[in-house]
């Protein structure tokens, strides 16, 4: 009989042992905050600091579903020295904590479900206080994040999200930002960069006139336009035919979301022109010209306006 009660109590301190051992490795092998685990990555310290500054810890540290694009240490220094800041101490805290949040999806997403189109960050711009920053994710070529950052580590996992860390810090998009992110807005580009072309680039990228609204032509719109005017290519439309169609496409001094566009809806332009909105069957815009395209996709907002894509050219 003691024998038996030996062995029993034996049996059952055994099974205390490894009850208690399974437990002890579940607590190691439960993942950090995504906070946590930047402040214990080497290769994250600035990242680390940089949400201390902006007052993101708390967020970061927080239940959630959050996907973080994590800029590395040299990613931080290279955005330093290009914006002529000697120290992280010295980025003003309110764009420091946008720049942080247009790092960050308000959602989980594992590399696996990512996909080439645009997503929405935590960030706002000056153009909209209540609209979000939208980011384009290009997987071409692996992952780019409006054409400026690349994912060089994927699916880092935290208990309140996932981390994937990127190569450079991916500043606010400008209207200028989206469209050179965007391969399918190459030819818009190509014209709006024309040597013969006023500074569009120094206009749309800046703050000046702003907000802007742009509704922008894709690559097949440009090739419709072409052999409409019977041209063989972008470098044989004439200086003030694209000067003036280009200016045609873009509204000063307005934020106008899709949410904004009203039926029958007259909008006057940079180029001093106006064109009609109707919405019936889709959003639809005739110019002066009674030419009509449709626009098949909305919403791309900017820190410094928003962009609404078009399937044919427009013309004053």
């Amino acid at each position: 009989m003691k024998n038996l009660f030996k062995i029993f109590a034996f049996v059952l301190f055994v099974g205390m042992i490894t009850t208690a051992c399974e437990d002890s490795n579940n607590e190691m092998e439960m993942p950090s905050s995504i906070y946590q685990l930047a402040a214990s990555d080497p290769d994250l310290s600035n990242l680390k600091a940089a949400i201390d500054k902006a007052g993101l810890a708390s967020t970061l540290n927080e239940s959630g579903n959050f996907t973080v694009f994590a800029p590395s240490n040299a990613a931080f220094s290279q955005f330093l020295s290009a914006n002529g800041f000697a120290s992280l101490n010295d980025v003003p805290t309110a764009a420091l904590k946008e720049i942080l949040l247009n790092h960050v999806l308000s959602s989980k997403v594992m590399a696996s479900q990512v996909s080439t189109g645009y997503v929405s960050t935590m960030a706002k711009g000056s153009a909209s206080a209540t609209r979000n920053l939208s980011m384009f994710i290009d997987t071409a070529s692996g992952v780019k994040l409006n054409g400026v950052s690349t994912v060089t580590q994927a699916d880092i996992m935290a208990n309140n999200g996932v981390i994937h860390k990127v190569d450079n810090v991916i500043g606010l998009p400008t209207v200028v930002t989206h469209a050179l992110a965007n391969p399918n807005f190459s030819t818009l580009v190509s014209a709006l960069t024309r040597s013969d072309m006023p500074d569009f680039v120094g206009i749309l990228g800046g703050n000046a006139g702003a907000p802007f609204t742009v509704f922008a032509p894709n690559n097949a719109a440009f090739g419709s336009l072409l052999t409409e005017l019977n041209l063989p290519g972008l470098a044989t439309v004439p200086t003030a035919t694209l000067e003036n169609a280009l200016k045609y496409h873009v509204v000063a001094g307005a934020n106008v979301a899709s949410t904004d566009i009203m039926n029958n809806m007259n909008v006057t332009t940079f180029q001093g022109g106006t064109f009609n909105i109707t919405t019936s069957g889709g959003v639809k815009i005739t110019d002066a010209n009674n030419r009509m395209a449709n626009v098949i996709a909305t919403d791309v907002q900017c820190a410094n306006g928003i962009i609404h894509v078009l399937d044919k050219v427009i013309l004053p």
